[in-house]
């Protein structure tokens, strides 16, 4: 068996005269996190479409969880799960309901018993029965991710997750994915942020005019450059670590 959940190879897509992705080629082992980074327009969405089996190809094949994008669509579909830039979450409906209507268009059998495990599990528990309208930004994007994980899909692609989100719920949304590589689940992830591509990533690549120019671990990627120079600086904290620091303290005391 295989231990490539993704694998791209010669992929081209043409908008027009727009010639997008020019032969993408990479591989996702099971059980990584991937990112996928690139400039606005460099194919990174045209890719996980492509992947997802939204797209075909003009040229060039792609397979995900051992099964072929164009021939096996249906298939890749019941191995994968979307979430895009924005949640799919029907704000009318609370928590429990929408995972529950996911389910349901899933077919899986005992829809509360998933939906009331998947709280559980992302800490949504409590929000549970309140409407998905009230949430943070950063339990509306816990909740999505959850609804994307029912039926248990062996890859997930998650195309700018945190985009939106202040830094609390950026963090909230690094540990779940982080959690559902630990339990196994393979993850695509496009990003604009390249700090959260470091923290997250087990390998980057990197797209850039419709090809992958680097591929590797960050260690890989940091030998490209020349060796760093060794100086002492005073280290002030960042705006993130400040706000960070203060809110949590906020919220400390209004606990106490």
């Amino acid at each position: 068996m295989t231990t490539a959940a993704i694998t791209a190879t010669g992929l081209r897509k043409a908008y027009g005269q727009v010639e997008v992705l020019k032969g993408v080629d990479f591989q996702v082992r099971r059980g990584e996190i991937f990112a996928l980074l690139g400039t606005n327009g460099a194919g990174k969405t045209t890719t996980i479409n492509i992947l997802s089996t939204f797209l075909k190809p003009d040229a060039g094949t792609a397979a995900v969880a051992g099964f072929d994008t164009t021939r096996e669509p249906d298939q890749v579909r019941r191995s994968i799960s979307l979430t895009g830039q924005f949640a799919a979450v029907d704000e009318i409906l609370t928590g429990r309901e929408n995972l529950v209507l996911v389910a349901r268009l899933r077919r899986v059998p005992d829809p509360a018993s998933v939906a009331a495990g998947l709280l559980e599990r992302f800490g949504l528990t409590e929000a549970a029965d309140k409407r998905a309208g009230t949430y943070s930004g950063g339990m509306t994007r816990r909740l999505d991710i959850a609804m994307s994980l029912v039926g248990g899909p062996e890859v997930i692609f998650l195309d700018e997750p945190t985009t939106g989100l202040d830094p609390e719920g950026r963090l909230e949304v690094w540990d779940t994915v982080k959690e559902l590589a630990r339990q196994g689940t393979t993850i695509l992830l496009t990003t604009q942020y390249l700090d959260e591509a470091e923290e997250l990533a087990d390998r980057i690549a990197i797209l850039h005019e419709g090809r992958i120019i680097v591929d590797g671990t960050l260690a890989e990627l940091k030998k490209l450059l020349p060796p760093a120079k060794i100086e002492y600086i005073e280290k002030q904290p960042t705006l993130e670590e400040i706000f960070l620091s203060l809110v949590g303290t906020k919220k400390a005391e209004a606990t106490s």
